[in-house]
């Protein structure tokens, strides 16, 4: 794994799964700030060294814990019903509440640290963003191809930034929940958008 320092003997799959989930379990509860690799080796029930063995830094075990938990999920996280509204919306619903439960502080915190670490920006962008990103984008797509939706007034890609940037910036700014009314209120948005005859054809029809 690109996240993971390839040193010393082959890893425990039981060690392993124990570090990453205590990781994002402490990250959550107690910050990203206060996470630390003596904290997430005592939850975990491993020696520091195993840690440091597998992992350089506590970025690298969120990383890697982060990408598991979407692999883990991968059946919620790129659903494929035939049903594009109802896939957005369990999509959205998955990916809120692993934030708001479980992986929320470890996104921030790793966003915040990657404003002044490119490689940390670069492997965040790789692992986590840019994956997520492309799940949404495949079922919007999906969506055009059946006729169910259209991309010629809002690019598929803006919709994708209006999902995602709102839970962002609700993460962030604190104001607002992440939660399952969220979802429901991004899915409808998202298909009043992009459905064929959406929000520009409405606003031609009323124009004198």
């Amino acid at each position: 794994m690109a996240e993971t320092a390839a040193r010393g003997r082959p890893r425990s799959e039981t060690a392993r799964r124990a570090v990453l989930d205590a990781a994002l379990r402490l990250c959550q509860r107690d910050g990203y700030q206060a996470l630390t690799i003596k904290g997430i080796a005592q939850a975990a029930g491993v020696g520091r060294q195993t840690v440091y063995r597998w992992w350089p830094t506590k970025e690298a075990v969120l990383l890697e814990a982060l990408r598991d938990l979407v692999h883990r999920q991968s059946a919620r996280l790129a659903p494929d019903t035939g049903d594009t509204l109802a896939d957005v919306r369990t999509l959205l619903d998955t990916t809120f509440r692993l934030a708001r439960e479980l992986t929320g502080h470890a996104l921030v915190g790793l966003m915040a640290q990657a404003q002044h670490d490119p490689d940390l920006s670069a492997r965040l962008q790789g692992t986590v963003i840019g994956p997520r990103r492309a799940a949404l984008r495949d079922v919007l797509a999906r969506g055009v191809e059946r006729g169910e939706l259209s991309d010629g007034e809002v690019p598929l890609d803006l919709a994708v930034d209006l999902a995602f940037g709102t839970m962002w910036y609700r993460l962030i700014s604190h104001h607002a929940p992440v939660d399952d009314d969220l979802a429901a209120q991004l899915s409808r948005t998202l298909w009043r958008l992009l459905r064929p005859g959406g929000p520009g054809q409405a606003e031609r029809c009323a124009a004198p």
